[in-house]
């Protein structure tokens, strides 16, 4: 298997900061278009829990623009089809807190696209 292929990286990379500028001005199409349309499809979020895109797609539904800056951010991949992207964030409306996102990416016919998500906040002494 190989592991980082620099090519894949690039790709995955574009697609990761692609969804992270739809985040931030609450682009609810783009955001739907990243994640796999399957059932299985989770989203583990700071207080809530989705299981499935129709979940997923409720729950955008209802969120509201926010600002948070990025930092330690990892992408890995694991062959050509399989990726997973690892940042840190802060925002200015969770002082005192970091926030942990973590994403398995896979590659479709139609692009990179997220099959599994994690966020969660922790204390930080950043603030």
């Amino acid at each position: 298997m190989i592991f980082n292929d620099p090519q894949t990286i690039a790709e995955v990379e574009a697609a990761f900061f692609a969804y992270e500028a739809a985040l931030l001005r609450n682009d609810v199409a783009a955001l739907d278009a990243f994640f796999l349309h399957r059932a299985d499809t989770i989203r583990y979020g700071v207080g809530e829990v989705q299981h499935g895109i129709d979940e997923i797609r409720a729950f955008r539904a209802a969120q509201r623009p926010f600002e948070r800056t990025l930092s330690n951010t990892a992408i890995v991949t694991y062959g050509r089809d399989v990726a997973t992207a690892s940042t840190l964030f802060y925002r200015d409306d969770f002082p005192h807190q970091v926030g942990r996102q973590q994403q398995t990416w896979v590659r479709t016919e139609t692009g990179w696209r997220v099959a599994a998500a994690h966020v969660s906040m922790m204390a930080s002494d950043r603030g």
